[in-house]
């Protein structure tokens, strides 16, 4: 078929139009086995990196075949060749990386036959052409325990788990619940799982509650000890609203299914924030396994949203309770995800079939049901665990973060003593058992930072708990004995990898071990001596089928090298506490051999927060960065978690200086080892990150060559009146004394304040130019501060690349946001430096 290749120029085009990404989504199909990557058709961006003037025109060219019917070429418009080829190779890499699985839970069981124990491990991986997380099930023998050796015998194969919420095993682990939760109108289905079938499954409507809290904070699904009731946490049902029919409202809230109806919207409720939009409040249930009955926990109003429940220990005839942590929601609900400055306390109630019990029997049936609390004397007290001889009660406490302001701090684990009768206390005595660490000494123990407990931490002895907690850099396994408070690091103190508890195996112990150029390894600790003090701990390797990577993968992160680098302080004064004078870390990435002592390209990745930490661990995405030939520095600047509390409380009041010193002072470092290039920095970071990385491009501008931004925080005096946080611009702004000037109306002179902190304060400075990765739906920090910070780039005449993702809110985790993010941050920071 002739064609014929015909030159035409287009007209002008408006600075900001925006155009479908779908013409890349076959050009991209042809270069690679990938699915639907980077463009989806649902996904805006700018046309144009710079903004067209009225005498700028751009040439294309447009093929016809002999019937005269014309066509585009099949390159995306606004890319060349070059930078296409550039998309199709490195989305071939991305997604190898984006493959590897990962290892979510594990759970132990004793073995039926009596010769080992059953582990059975959550697995997920993308699913990148459905959009969501594939998870499966993929259970192990494990046998032949010693202190040297250890079998893990592997199921062939994995079990997908479609459609499940969550997954708990009973208590002796001869049942499994399976929960799946509704869609649309559809009933919530609890399913009872025995050793070869289901055995029961039960559906609960709407009507009752809507969707099981399944998110890892509100989440609280729990068993009884004789197995026959479990308590957990779900949306409150929706309440009645007004009916109209074409007559008008409908006294009787029941409409004829034959005649049109609808119903109103009702009164807005308010909700937890990012995350959260759209849930209902968490309550809590009881369901009766026997006869599939379903009651409401009598007792707990409104005015707390419920949590982590967890069924107390109770005495021979005594009334069952239930302990659960409860937050605040009779006032403003301020977004609660990632943010443990929300004050909660533990509370106690009777659980609602041994009441009803209790009343047919005629006992107690006038009392009515009340809650008890638990942790009057401390303003914060979440993740109960009880002791397997049900003798102790401990919890964790964020009670810094919540009196401080700061959205994360350093943890404190109290014991509350639990009363043999079985009756919950309000006046109990609580101990503090590990406090919150102010200043470590080097290397030494800097606090507990912890974003979980196993639900079975236990050792034998029943008073040694097994923690993971962030140690700097790295993330360590810890034994806490809960009566003298002593900490032991079991996990080897020599190693720069992260370690993860996974689940207890009697006194071993199931973890996982990883670094950024080491994917995720099974290992088995064995304690070899018991002695308190003196307990030590064998590591083992064990041979596992997950996760995996190809050859590919593997060859690539053999080349690659990693340390822990200590960073001195540079503005030492008189007025910073000990701890906020210490040295800080980055983590530095980089090939193991020089070309011609050249050094590669360098990455400059911030987290967010800022009061989160960047650890020592495999990261797919940064993987893929690093194998691309770039250094990466990954930089926990002083406000990090795991560097005790005096370090991290230095920053609030100083966001956009101290911070963004810290970075520089970082870059200057390695370029002054000898280890980056200054002409070859690139930069990157999402929420506080973004933030560090607008403030860096506009106070340093001639330090970077190019910049990505994921749902940055530019301009602190839009966002305080839009976020779900505005507390946090408060306090990370004014410091401490930002929690109590707080206010939903920001007054003219906290405005000017707010932007006197903000990187677009800077922004006539900037050079760089800057992709941003947007989430349409966050929450945290609302699209329009990265539109309005973009649009004002642009107008200057900066190069700017907008990405939109309509469906994703501020975490961008949604497999195919998290592909085309970090392909599209490969392909921008290739184009400027390489």
């Amino acid at each position: 078929m002739t064609k014929t290749l015909i030159h035409f120029t287009t007209k002008t085009i408006p600075l900001f139009q925006w155009q479908w990404h779908a013409p890349f989504f076959n050009s991209l199909l042809r270069f690679s086995h990938c699915p639907p990557p980077f463009l989806s058709s649902q996904l805006f961006r700018p046309f144009s990196s710079r903004p067209f003037s009225q005498s700028k025109r751009f040439s294309s060219r447009l093929t016809m075949d002999s019937s005269g019917v014309s066509s585009f070429p099949k390159i995306p418009v606004g890319l060349d060749n070059v930078c296409e080829e550039e998309y199709a190779s490195q989305s071939k890499l991305l997604q190898e990386f984006t493959e590897i699985s990962t290892i979510d839970k594990a759970w132990t069981f004793t073995s039926s036959s009596g010769d080992g124990t059953q582990c059975m491990f959550s697995v997920s991986q993308p699913n990148l052409l459905a959009n969501v997380r594939r998870r499966y099930m993929l259970s192990s023998h494990i046998s032949n325990k010693s202190s040297d050796s250890v079998s893990f015998h592997w199921a062939p194969f994995p079990v997908e788990m479609s459609g499940v919420s969550t997954i708990v095993p009973s208590p002796s682990g001869s049942k499994l619940l399976v929960i799946r939760n509704s869609e649309n109108d559809s009933p919530t289905r609890f399913e009872i799982w025995g050793p070869s079938q289901v055995e029961k499954e039960f559906q609960v409507p709407r009507s009752i509650h809507g969707s099981v809290y399944s998110d890892g904070w509100f989440e609280g699904t729990s068993w009884n000890f004789d197995e026959t009731l479990i308590a957990y946490v779900a949306e409150e049902p929706v309440p009645s609203k007004p009916t109209f029919t074409c007559f008008g409202y409908k006294k009787e809230q029941t409409a004829d299914k034959d005649m049109g109806s609808w119903k109103a919207q009702g009164d807005w409720e308010e909700d937890w924030g990012e995350t959260y939009a759209g849930k209902r409040q968490p309550a809590l249930f009881v369901i009766n396994i026997i006869s599939g009955e379903v009651q409401a926990v009598e007792g707990v109003g409104k005015s707390l949203s419920v949590g982590q429940v967890v069924w107390a220990p109770s005495a021979e005839n005594s009334n069952q309770y239930l302990v659960f942590v409860g937050w605040p929601s009779d006032s403003r609900k301020l977004g609660i995800k990632y943010c443990y400055n929300r004050p909660c306390a533990l509370y106690a109630v009777e659980a609602s079939f041994s009441k009803s019990e209790a009343s047919h029997s005629g006992d107690n049936a006038s009392e009515d049901v009340s809650v008890v609390a638990l942790t009057q004397c401390i303003s914060s007290a979440f993740f109960p665990r009880f002791s397997p001889d049900g003798k102790y009660l401990v919890f964790l406490s964020a009670r810094t973060a919540v009196d401080s302001g700061a959205h994360w701090a350093t943890n404190s684990l109290h014991r509350i003593d639990w009363p043999a009768d079985g009756e919950p206390c309000q006046s109990a005595k609580t101990v503090e058992v590990v406090p919150v660490v102010m200043c470590p000494e080097d290397d030494c123990f800097p606090g507990l930072y912890l974003s979980k407990i196993l639900s079975k931490p236990w050792l034998s002895d029943g008073f040694t708990i097994i923690l993971s907690s962030m140690w700097g850099s790295t993330e360590a396994i810890l034994s806490v004995n809960v009566l003298s408070g002593e900490v032991s690091r079991i996990s080897p103190s020599n190693s720069n990898f992260v370690w993860d508890v996974l689940a207890l195996d009697g006194d071993s112990i199931i973890a996982v071990s990883s670094s950024p150029v080491d994917i995720p390894q099974i290992k088995y600790g064995v304690l070899v001596r018991k002695a308190s003090k003196d307990a030590t701990w064998s590591w083992l390797d064990v041979a596992s089928p997950i996760p995996r990577c190809s050859e590919k993968v593997r060859s690539l992160l053999s080349s690659r090298q990693f340390n822990i680098l200590k960073i001195p302080v540079r503005d030492v004064s008189e007025n910073l506490t000990q701890g906020a004078s210490k040295p800080y870390e980055a983590i530095f990435i980089s090939s193991k051999s020089k070309r011609n002592d050249v050094c590669d390209p360098l990455i400059v990745i911030l987290h967010g927060g800022p009061h989160s930490v960047s650890l020592s661990s495999f990261s797919k995405s940064l993987a893929f960065l690093s194998s691309l030939g770039y250094s990466l520095l990954i930089v926990n600047y002083r406000g990090s978690l795991g560097f005790g509390e005096e370090a991290l409380q230095s920053l609030p009041g100083k966001v956009g200086s101290q911070d963004v010193n810290d970075v520089l002072a970082a870059i200057d470092y390695v370029i002054d080892m000898g280890l980056a290039d200054p002409s070859k920095i690139v930069v990157t970071g999402g929420s506080h990150g973004g933030f560090l990385t607008t403030h860096l491009i506009g106070q340093a501008p001639d330090k970077f060559a190019a910049a990505c931004a994921r749902n940055p925080v530019c301009n602190l005096s839009l966002m305080v009146g839009t976020t779900d946080i505005p507390d946090w611009c408060y306090v990370e702004s004014f410091g401490t004394k930002g929690k109590s000037i707080f206010t939903e109306v920001a007054s003219p002179e906290h405005l000017t304040f707010f932007y006197s902190k903000s990187p677009i304060l800077h922004i006539s400075k900037v050079k760089t130019p800057t992709l941003f990765l947007l989430g349409a739906k966050d929450l945290r920090v609302p699209l329009s501060n990265g539109i309005q910070y973009a649009r004002a780039l642009k107008e200057k005449g900066s190069e700017v690349k907008v990405i939109v993702f309509p469906e994703d809110i501020h975490g961008l985790e949604r497999p195919q946001s998290d592909f085309e993010s970090y392909l599209n941050m490969g392909v921008w920071f290739k184009k400027y430096c390489s």
